[in-house]
């Protein structure tokens, strides 16, 4: 390889090697598949989310919900930057709703919006990062 290519090609490297952050509009679901922490306002709760691509439903994702000793199931889906998932203690009823919006910014590792918990009308705001 000549001097000045391979000069190039090693100034390149770096670049190359970081895919540009995609706008928050922009984020496919599959980008939110792993391990999240859950940390929620005016509280020192802090949870543990793992979310995998749900068998059924292509766009969507399932998982669970690890908070305080107890476990729950979730399951929801991402649409245009906007995060919704529902989470559930017994895999029947629906517990809590989480609606939340991707990060500006954040290349898809970074939600916040609001958890409310079933038969509430207010919830408490929330943030997951990714892990």
């Amino acid at each position: 390889m000549k001097p000045l290519v391979l000069l190039a090609a090693v100034l390149a490297g770096p670049a190359l090697a970081q895919a540009p952050c995609p706008a928050a509009g922009d984020v496919a679901s599959q980008q939110l598949l792993g391990e999240w922490k859950a940390e929620f306002q005016g509280t020192w709760e802090v949870a543990t989310l793992r979310l995998v691509k749900h068998p059924e439903y292509g766009d969507s994702f399932r998982g669970t919900l690890e908070r305080a000793g107890s476990r729950a199931q979730v399951a929801g889906d991402l649409e245009d930057g906007e995060f919704t998932l529902e989470e559930s203690a017994d895999g029947k009823r629906i517990a809590a709703t989480w609606l939340g919006d991707i990060v500006e910014g954040s290349c898809g590792r970074e939600i916040r919006g609001t958890w409310t918990r079933d038969g509430e009308t207010t919830g408490r705001d929330f943030v997951l990062r990714k892990q």
